[in-house]
């Protein structure tokens, strides 16, 4: 069996040092991004991201993960990292036992509309309502461009990828009220004269997988 090679864990590690540095360089403080979203009169409740990718994680999960800040064992790349590396709008992640929903591609501050069971990442708006109805009236004629199933066991949170469940509490997050299933997630970007959106929808296809 080839040994473990450690110095490239080391470099991922100080490779994601600078890059958490970097993000709090390019998107300014949690405080900052909250005050810009102030600006723009939002009413409900979204959650902002230094940088990196919102993660969806079923609250039975949440305790196995670590975020991207702490990485206090050189053998350990973080969950951050692993967030990070999806590519596309959307993707799974191992977290404990269970799958998390990764939103990536755009550092957007997001919410959930229960109604229609539709995450809504604002990119480019002039207001709140805006984006909510450029969103909710696209979604039923959408092209969607990314699929795929996840199969969950009740409620989700959603949260800035870089935070650890230690820190939870202490950041901004969303709990989401959804019931178990097995469930086809879609995501689609929409792009109007002015707003700029990716949609992600959760469609619940009945009893959960195996």
């Amino acid at each position: 069996m080839a040994g473990f090679d450690r110095s490239r864990i080391h470099r991922r590690q100080a490779d994601a040092n600078h890059e958490h540095g970097r993000i709090r360089s390019l998107h300014g403080s949690r405080e900052q991004v909250n005050s810009r979203r102030r600006t723009c009169g939002a009413d409900l409740p979204w959650v902002s991201t230094l940088g990196g990718p919102l993660i969806v994680v079923p609250e039975s999960a949440c305790r196995h993960w670590n975020g991207g800040w702490l990485m206090k064992h050189h053998d350990d790349e973080g969950d951050y990292r692993r967030a990070c590396d999806v590519d596309g709008y959307i993707g799974l992640v191992d977290v404990g036992p269970a799958k998390a929903l990764v939103l990536g591609d755009q550092p957007a501050i997001t919410t959930f509309l229960p109604a229609s069971d539709l995450f809504v990442r604002w990119i480019a708006a002039s207001s709140e309502a805006e984006v909510l109805d450029v969103a909710t009236e696209a979604v039923g004629s959408a092209r969607w461009d990314e699929e795929l199933t996840w199969d969950i066991d009740g409620p989700v949170i959603l949260f800035d990828s870089v935070v650890g469940h230690d820190d939870l509490a202490t950041e901004e997050h969303l709990r989401i009220d959804i019931p178990p299933g097995c469930y086809t997630v879609r995501a689609a970007y929409i792009q109007t004269e002015t707003v700029m959106t990716v949609v992600v929808r959760l469609t619940n296809g009945g009893r959960r997988a195996g």
